[in-house]
């Protein structure tokens, strides 16, 4: 098999759960996290076989680069097309509520919830220790259940 077959087949298998986790990271950003998704795997590929795990490697990239663009002041291109009160008028709103969190709260919650990842593992991609993720996990909950107490009842 050629490495553009295997890039293909990495791409195939992890290419959309990432997009998914930086969009949630970026505070739902789809441009942001198609940029950073798409420089994360051309750094992957650049780095070529050197790489013992080119899946936790591209999720790491994505993660600086999408937390070095969250760092960077916004420009005029970056306001939304809707305005911040638009999104913030429904208050069961989840990814409204999932703004609030910070991107790693975000990220760690998205990864444990919606793609039902073990804490290590998320860990692992996160690149930081078990710990820091369960504490995210613990802060982006009690801070979920704050924005949408009506979903925390049930």
């Amino acid at each position: 098999m050629e490495e553009g077959d295997d890039f293909a087949e990495l791409y195939a298998a992890v290419g959309p759960r990432l997009w998914r986790t930086i969009y949630v990271f970026t505070g739902g950003r789809p441009d942001m996290a198609d940029d950073v998704v798409a420089e994360a795997f051309v750094r992957t590929l650049e780095r070529g076989e050197g790489i013992r795990d080119r899946a936790a490697y591209a999720y790491r990239v994505a993660f600086r680069l999408a937390t070095l663009e969250l760092r960077r002041p916004p420009t005029f291109a970056d306001v939304p097309e809707e305005s911040a009160a638009a999104v913030d008028e429904d208050p069961h709103d989840l990814l409204a509520a999932l703004r609030q969190l910070s991107p790693k709260q975000r990220a760690a919650v998205y990864l444990r919830y919606q793609v039902d990842l073990p804490i290590d593992e998320i860990a692992h991609l996160m690149a930081t220790s078990p710990a820091a993720v369960r504490v995210h996990l613990m802060r982006g909950r009690r801070r979920l259940a704050e924005l949408l107490p009506e979903v925390a009842d049930v």
